[in-house]
């Protein structure tokens, strides 16, 4: 008489968001609440900004480090001996080398999107913000580019609101698409005070 052992039970389905049926993770939204937190509005998408405002903070973070250097240097070496001076030239170098990889990771944490009532906009890369401006409570929208900008066809679109703590800014877009956003923002900022 043959005996039959007895089938083990179907192992349970995963409750870690992996798909165990090729061994790949599959995302799952309970376990990203932070991208949930951080991500643009319904049927929408980042539009982001032109990769030349890393190179904007690149070049003002290497003028900085150029002139820490170019003063601190000679004058530790004519205060003290070259030890303290080649700490200093070490450390400058160290704030440049952090200063270039962090542009470009700060110029990717940018993203704005325009909705049908609300300007959307994030930023950040150790303190990550999302805000949301409302287009009633514009009351001024400008844009403003100082001469590295302009060098490098940059520029900033300023938003200023009836609660001056909600001001922002949208930072490095190409000059026209700059001015398109500020037409469009005050057109929008006038029709949703006025009601139309």
């Amino acid at each position: 008489m043959e005996t039959s052992e007895p089938t083990p039970p179907p192992s349970p389905a995963p409750q870690d968001g992996r798909d165990q049926s090729d061994g790949r993770d599959q995302p799952d939204e309970a376990a990203r609440p932070l991208d949930a937190a951080f991500a643009p509005p319904a049927n929408a998408s980042w539009s982001r900004v032109s990769p030349a405002l890393a190179w904007y903070r690149r070049i003002v973070v290497g003028a900085l480090c150029l002139v820490a250097a170019g003063v601190g240097v000679p004058l530790l070496l004519l205060w003290t001996s070259w030890p303290p001076a080649a700490a200093w030239a070490g450390s400058v170098l160290l704030v440049f080398v952090v200063g270039w990889i962090l542009a470009g990771r700060f110029r990717r944490s940018w993203g704005y999107t325009e909705g049908p009532e609300e300007l959307y906009l994030t930023y950040g890369v150790f303190v990550r913000q999302l805000v949301v401006i409302p287009y009633g409570r514009m009351q001024v929208v400008d844009v403003t580019a100082d001469l590295l900008e302009q060098a490098l066809g940059i520029a900033t679109v300023r938003v200023r609101t009836a609660a001056s703590t909600a001001d922002t800014r949208v930072v490095g877009l190409p000059l026209t698409e700059a001015v398109q956003m500020r037409d469009r923002l005050a057109a929008r900022s006038e029709s949703f005070s006025t009601g139309l």
